[in-house]
């Protein structure tokens, strides 16, 4: 029987190839996109769970009360640390410092990667897969290193480098003592060396005494708990170790975990509590997902059901000789099956292909899992399940005829199924529209971004990661750059142009009120650092060459603010690090953090030290391949044992749109697809309306009926449809869009521009659509469809 049912699905199948190809392409599309978004989302949420023990790792975090508002940071103290590991919950505690890029040298091979500082519990509590040395005493000596198998191949060729010397950062020579294996993709760490963190207590005179206070917070600390230990018993016990300690710091601080599988989607805090984060665009993805393969599953039931009097004989008939219901529910599910797994297979080569651009667009390394026993359960199940919404109601209701008033003629199938057609036609429009409506507001809320003034200068500013060996001829270097015409101006920094990277407490200030606390963001910055990077001086002045200038500070507008310092602020004092330091100047406000969120508050501390940032200005004249040859070559010759690393600045602020414009240009990939399965869908529906009209259609011209006219007469009702479908989207799609919107701080407010754009362009998109058929059945020779009669 289910021989007899299959054959004859194919033969339908065959026997209309036109409805056929719009329904696989529809539903390939539709189910391309799904799958696209489901190996997508599958890769967020896959990230650390490669890691054996995974969920017993946790990170450990600070919730700071600022004046009523909970702040979380990262930043721990090694005193925490210390504490910790009496706690017996606690199997293993690791201390890390990130320390950014390093210089790797081995003979003449030199490499300038990114590695970590870390404690020896770390490679026990992060089980990452060990190819040679043992995890348990890789970094119990300081002089040690472990690389990961990559770094290992680059500096030596082989893998096999166990007891073999490393030099780094041309300062100290360590011993390899374990390679593992190269971190994935999914990792949310990534690294391609470890050192011993004790080799950074031993060597920096400024650790001395870092384990003494809880007020030192510079370090991230991450710990596993025992087997069966629960962080719900172990959290009460945690929270207020820190209170004892007269400290401001410390005395607002309350100590919290974060586990490791919530790193990746949970990165925002609110009020002290990770709610948010890139888990909300998986949700929206995942979303919008299943609303494009819903919206094909429409166009499958609508064209099939549109085109039901075609079959309504052989329904008819069928009862006649005996067939019962369930056995026509039975066959039309089965060609259901057939066209849906036809459309599977074709939504495989289609997302095999679009894979590589997918990859290239999201940064990640997706593959089809062929191998993958619970991936073929999972989407072959999901197909049945496509193929049961698709094929059910189309089934039921051709099933449900009665064979008396077919066979007599007498049923109108097609007006019957009108009414439900047209509400699926406003709900797939209704979907596809509310994208369009979305991929606008983020477009424009990225540009409106984008065009803010960030507080300095971008173009033509460079930064290279600075070295002790540049260090101790910074003035060499920087004077030969600047004589060399190459560059108009160079400086240094403790943070990127483009980040800052420490926040501290200011002690005292004129006006503070009794136990307030401010914690501002703290640079370091050289000589010339305003005027290399062209944030402009609003009061007083910049650092100058004395020594004086060290107990000298320079506030921005956004720390002048929040401090509440009226009058002129030059001269007033302030005290910071125990130190009285006086205000010399105030600048505009730079977007240093997020481009979306206001300036932060600023304190920028004078010392002339080269610091970690390098940054230098091209002069208008310079070409930039030319400049940066030249400038490799000037920095070789002051620091021959680094290869030379460089960055555009406007490159890095760019950066920070990664997010909102990956977001941006997906939503707009599946817009668009979403709008072209439904103009599938409204193809195949003029088709089949214009084909059913046709005698009408022969008449009117007869009766003298224009090409215009009847144009006009096929298609007003499928725009009353989409105009309709936009009366709906536009108030859900703004609802929606003003929630997104509320998280960032400078964005743009959503008009009716938005909503005008959107309607326009999507009748435009269903006047081409639906042209073609109208058209088409508007210039037919009236005789041809009259002559029967």
């Amino acid at each position: 029987m289910f021989r007899n049912y299959l054959k004859i699905a194919w033969r339908n199948v065959l026997n209309n190839k036109a409805y056929t190809a719009i329904n696989v392409l529809g539903l390939a599309a539709g189910m391309a996109v799904a799958l696209m978004i489901a190996l997508w989302v599958a890769n967020e949420y896959s990230y650390d769970r490669f890691l054996p023990d995974v969920d017993r790792v946790y990170q450990i975090r600070r919730n700071f009360n600022s004046n009523g508002e909970t702040l979380t940071f990262s930043s721990t103290s090694l005193k925490l640390s210390d504490v910790l590991h009496t706690i017996p919950e606690v199997e293993y505690v690791a201390t890390t410092d990130w320390t950014g890029t390093h210089g790797l040298i081995v003979g003449d091979k030199k490499l300038s990667i990114s590695g970590i500082q870390a404690g020896s519990d770390f490679l026990k509590i992060f089980s990452y897969t060990m190819l040679q040395g043992n995890r348990s005493s890789a970094l119990s000596d300081a002089y040690s290193i472990v690389l990961t198998k990559a770094t290992a191949i680059a500096l030596f060729g082989t893998e096999n480098v166990i007891n073999k010397v490393v030099r780094i950062d041309n300062t100290y020579n360590l011993k390899v003592t374990g390679v593992m294996q190269d971190i994935p993709s999914n990792s949310s760490m990534q690294f391609r060396f470890v050192i011993p963190f004790s080799l950074l207590e031993q060597t920096q005179s400024y650790m001395k005494g870092a384990h003494a206070s809880f007020g030192n917070n510079g370090y991230q600390l991450f710990a596993k708990l025992k087997p069966g230990v629960s962080y719900t018993k172990l959290a009460a016990k945690i929270k207020n170790v820190e209170k004892g300690e007269d400290n401001i710091n410390a005395r607002n601080s309350e100590v919290i975990m974060q586990p490791m599988l919530d790193w990746h989607l949970y990165s925002d805090y609110k009020n002290g509590v990770a709610s948010a984060g890139f888990i909300d665009y998986v949700h929206i993805f995942s979303v919008i997902g299943v609303l494009v393969l819903l919206i094909a599953c429409v166009n499958f039931i609508n064209l099939t059901t549109a085109r039901s009097e075609k079959r309504a004989r052989e329904v008819g008939i069928r009862k006649a000789i005996g067939s019962q219901r369930q056995h026509l529910i039975f066959q039309f599910l089965t060609e259901s099956v057939l066209i849906t797994f036809i459309s599977f297979i074709c939504s495989i080569i289609f997302v095999q292909v679009a894979l590589g651009p997918f990859n290239a667009l999201t940064g990640t390394a997706i593959a089809i899992p062929f191998n993958n026993i619970t991936f073929w359960l999972i989407t072959i199940g999901c197909v049945l399940l496509t193929a049961l919404i698709a094929g059910s109601r189309p089934a039921f209701y051709l099933s449900s005829f009665n064979p008396v008033k077919v066979l007599k003629g007498t049923i109108q199938v097609g007006r019957s199924a009108s009414y439900s057609r047209k509400i699926l036609v406003v709900m797939q429009f209704s979907c596809s529209i509310a994208l369009i409506i979305s991929t606008v507001v983020i477009y424009r809320q990225i540009q409106y971004a984008k065009n803010r003034p960030n507080g300095y200068d971008i173009n033509r500013l460079m930064a290279t990661n600075a070295n002790e060996d540049l260090g101790k001829h910074f003035d060499a270097f920087k004077n030969e750059l600047i004589q060399s015409g190459l560059v108009q101006s160079v400086s240094s920094a403790s943070s990127a142009v483009t980040d800052i990277d420490m926040h501290n407490d200011i002690d005292q200030w004129p006006g503070k009120f009794a136990g307030e606390t401010v914690e501002m963001g703290v640079i370091a910055v050289a000589n010339d650092y305003f005027k290399t990077v062209g944030m402009k001086m609003l009061a007083g002045r910049d650092f100058n060459s004395v020594a004086s200038d060290s107990l000298n500070i320079v506030f921005n507008e956004a720390a002048i603010k929040r401090l509440r310092l009226k009058g002129n602020p030059i001269s007033q004092t302030i005290t910071y690090g125990g130190q009285k330091c006086k205000i010399i100047g105030v600048v505009k406000n730079a977007l240093m953090l997020s481009p979306f969120a206001q300036a932060d508050p600023t304190m920028f501390v004078y010392n002339n030290n080269p610091h970690q940032n390098m940054i230098y200005r091209l002069s208008a004249k310079a070409n930039p391949h030319d400049a940066i040859d030249k400038i490799g070559q000037v920095f070789s010759k002051y620091s021959p044992a680094y290869p030379y690393t460089y960055r555009f600045v406007d490159e890095d602020y760019n950066r920070k749109f990664g997010q909102e414009v990956l977001v941006g240009k997906l939503s707009g990939i599946f817009a668009g697809l979403a709008i072209f399965i439904s103009c599938l869908g409204l193809f195949g529906l003029a088709a089949y309306i214009a084909e059913q009209r046709t005698k009408e259609i022969g008449v009117r011209k007869v009766l003298g009926a224009t090409v215009t006219q009847l144009w006009f007469l096929l298609s007003k009702d499928f725009v009353l449809l989409v105009l309709v479908s936009c009366v709906i989207a536009s108030p859900l799609a703004f609802y929606f869009l003003q929630g997104w919107l509320q998280k960032y701080d400078y964005r743009i407010t959503v008009g009716p521009g938005v909503f005008i754009i959107s309607v326009v362009a999507a009748i435009v998109i269903t006047l081409v659509t639906i042209s073609f058929q109208a058209i088409k059945a508007a210039i037919a020779n009236p005789v041809k469809s009259l002559r029967s009669e």
